[in-house]
Parts: C-alpha cells; structure tokens; sequence
C-alpha cells in the first residue's frame, strides 16, 4: 500500500491471510500459479514466484525479541489477530498500511496514510521499535529513498540506540544490505548520509567521518570540505546510473570513497591546501571501509582500481597525454567506468566551468573507444603458447617475456605480432 500511493512500481506484494490455522492447504493451492518456497514456513510464509511477480502469503504473527542478533526473535502465528495486532511488529507506520480485499477498505491503524500526506516517517511503538536496531538503518534509507522527515520522537528513539552501542550487534550483512537501498533507490543520496551523520552513525565508519572538517582549496573546491563535496558527488552519480544494479553499486561505492585519501595528504603549501597523491592514498581506507560492510573481494577490487585512478581523465586530458598513456590506463582500470566516477566528481562541486568535466571525459572516452580499449585493456598479441612455438621452454621467465612483449605492443602501435616475436628471439636468444 505504501508503493502505491507513492506511485512507486511494484512486483512484490505482501499478503496476510487471517481466519486461518495452517498454511498447508494453502501452499497446496498456490503450487497451481507457480514456484512456492518454503524457507520461511516455520515462521508462517510462504513465497509464490508467478510470472514477473512475487507474492508473500503470511499468516499474521507475533515476534518478541530474546536475545541479540537478527535471529534472536520467537515467532507466534495466530490467525485469529486483527490487523491492528498483527501490525504491531511492524516498524513504521507507513508499512502497516492494508487492504481488506473482502471489505474492499483500506487499513490504517496507526495513521499511516496522514503520515505518508506529511512526508514523514514514523516509529509505531516505542517497545517493539527498539527490538531490532537495524531499523534505525531502515529509517536512513527510507528517509532518503522517499525523501521523507524523520518523526522527532523516532528521531530521538534512533538516536538513543546508536548512543546505547545497539547497533553493534548487527551483521555487517544485514547493513550493507540497507545502504544498498540507499545507494541504488534514492534520488539523493546526500539526504540519507546527513542523516546517518545527524545520528551520529558516522563513529562506526571512521573513513567517511574523516571527511568531516578536511577543508580544501576554495578555488576547485569553493562548495566546502570533503564530507559536503563527496555527498554532492553521490547525487550526480545517481543522473549517470547504467541501469545494471551491480554496475551501479560499485560506481556509487567508488563515488563515496574516492577522497578517502585526502585526510591522509591534506596539507597547506605556499599558501594553499593541497592533497597530492590523495587518490593513491585512498585505496587503503575504501578497503577498509569496503570490509565494514562486505566479505565480497570482487566488489572490492571493482571499486579500488576506480578510486586510485579517478583524476587520471582530468591529468591525462590536461596533458594532452598520447595514445599510450589511455592504453596504459586502461591496463589498470576500466576506463569507461572511471568516465563515470570522474564526471560525478567533477560535477558534485560548485565550479563555475562544469563544461570541462565533460570536455575531459568525452576526450579519454573517444581516444579509448577509437582504440577499443573502453571497456578491456589492449589483447597481448603475444601469448605462452607463441613462445614454445619459438623454442622456449615452459619457465619462469615467461611472465617476463610476455610482459616485454606486451610493452612493445603498447610502445609501437605498428608493431605486427611477427615484429614482436622476432624482438624477443633478438632480446632472449641466449635462453633458448
């Protein structure tokens, strides 16, 4: 209900069914229309894949929390609960909306849709809010998702379990996944990571809250410090989204990480604030900061090469750098990806002459794309296999050879790959 009256599109659809002891006749009926799992049946559930949508048939029920951690809740099942019961275990008004398909009315019985009209979000019940703190996560990202205010008194209620240290028995799993909301459904981002500031979440990530006060220099950066530029970063990324989910994510993890390093090289000369070699410097802390929320290595090496490299469209384009240079760029990062990083971090600041971010890009991406290397590094012409056709042995020095191999590909755009193999037969015929 939610969805619909903010005109938000949906494929997944919650169903409670009331006046009814056991699903079992249910999932019955339900194999029927499409694929049933059962993973959530023992706490009342059942999912129903038909088609391009999904249903969750539940059984309304009570939880009470236990003992710490995710799975620390008792689950009751009780079909014979109203509504209003059952909707107590939800976490914000907005989410115990409901329609009765029988009465053909809707259910609102804790003012949802007057809190949806007020743009506002709203804890239900103070005693089952605290129960699971990865709501004050779910606060953040539905805020900024919604662009929503967040109720004083829910305010405070989040507030207080971060101060409590509540939030520190959450999986890291579980948070990555709600900042993955953040991150992929707003429009601004910026607006759920002042809120993770004003509730003082920022003492468990201390790579972002280093930005906080690292001033820089007024002439390329006059919209203030770090933290502000790298929000407005976040919000200009989200106008260059590809559509690809997993493509998006590590281009907006890149985004938010890529002055990580400037704390780190920050310093004043001749009178201006300098951070040379910020980029280098930040691979270290994305790392860590990757590592808080995530054990997946693949999305981590997604996102460094993108950090390290983010001002190199901008030196490359300055220098009026040649052909060589984009091919050895693109030996270390994807190049049309780091297109998309540069731009949103050119364009999250208030510089009078924003058509330079593009004039930069578009240069790098047409000399890359020109040379096929956009989107993969050059091919090496020469292979393992071309080696034992010239005599060489399987060794060591392969690694060597072929590396020579590829330089000499990159330094002479004329070279065939007979030139080159006739090189390494002048160059390491003594290892024949």
């Amino acid at each position: 209900m939610r969805d619909f009256y903010l005109e938000i599109p949906c494929k997944d659809y919650d169903i409670e069914i009331y006046n009814i002891i056991s699903l079992n006749d249910l999932e019955n009926t339900l194999f029927k229309y499409g694929k049933v799992v059962q993973v959530g049946k023992s706490f009342g559930v059942l999912k129903l894949s038909c088609e391009n949508y999904e249903f969750d048939f539940a059984l309304p029920r009570l939880e009470q929390k236990v003992s710490k951690g995710h799975q620390g809740f008792t689950v009751q099942t009780n079909g014979d609960l109203s509504f209003e019961e059952a909707a107590l275990r939800r976490d914000f008004t907005i989410n115990a909306l409901g329609y009765d398909f029988v009465s053909k009315k809707i259910l609102d019985p804790y003012d949802g849709l007057n809190d949806l009209q007020r743009k506002t979000l709203r804890h239900i019940k103070d005693e089952t809010f605290v129960e699971d703190p990865l709501r004050v996560y779910r606060a953040v990202q539905f805020c900024a998702r919604f662009e929503f205010d967040l109720d004083k008194k829910t305010f405070e209620l989040c507030q207080q379990m971060v101060y409590n240290g509540e939030l520190e028995e959450l999986a890291k799993e579980r948070i990555f996944e709600e900042l993955k909301k953040l991150l992929l459904k707003s429009n601004r981002p910026s607006f759920g990571f002042l809120l993770i500031k004003e509730l003082g979440i920022l003492k468990y990530f201390p790579q972002l809250e280093s930005l906080i006060g690292c001033e820089q220099d007024d002439e390329y950066h006059p919209e203030g410090d770090v933290w502000i530029h790298t929000l407005m970063c976040l919000d200009e990324m989200v106008k260059l989204k590809t559509n690809d989910d997993y493509k998006d994510l590590y281009l907006m993890l890149a985004t938010l990480c890529h002055d990580l390093g400037k704390p780190l090289t920050s310093e004043i000369r001749n009178g201006r604030i300098t951070s040379y070699s910020h980029e280098k410097m930040g691979v270290e802390p994305t790392i860590e900061f990757l590592q808080l929320l995530t054990n997946e290595k693949k999305l981590i090496e997604k996102v460094t090469p993108l950090v390290q490299h983010h001002l190199a469209p901008f030196q490359l384009f300055f220098h009026n750098s040649s052909l060589k240079a984009v091919k050895r760029l693109a030996v270390k990062v994807n190049i049309e990806e780091l297109c998309i990083v540069a731009l949103a971090d050119c364009r999250g600041r208030d510089i009078p002459d924003k058509d330079k971010c593009d004039e930069a890009v578009q240069w790098l991406l047409k000399n890359a794309q020109e040379l096929n290397v956009h989107n993969e590094k050059l091919q090496p012409l020469v292979q393992g296999r071309d080696l034992i056709a010239l005599g060489f042995n399987p060794s060591p020095i392969f690694t060597k050879i072929l590396a020579y191999a590829y330089e000499l590909q990159i330094e002479n755009e004329s070279f065939t790959k007979n030139d080159i193999l006739i090189k390494i037969e002048k160059e390491y015929q003594t290892t024949l």
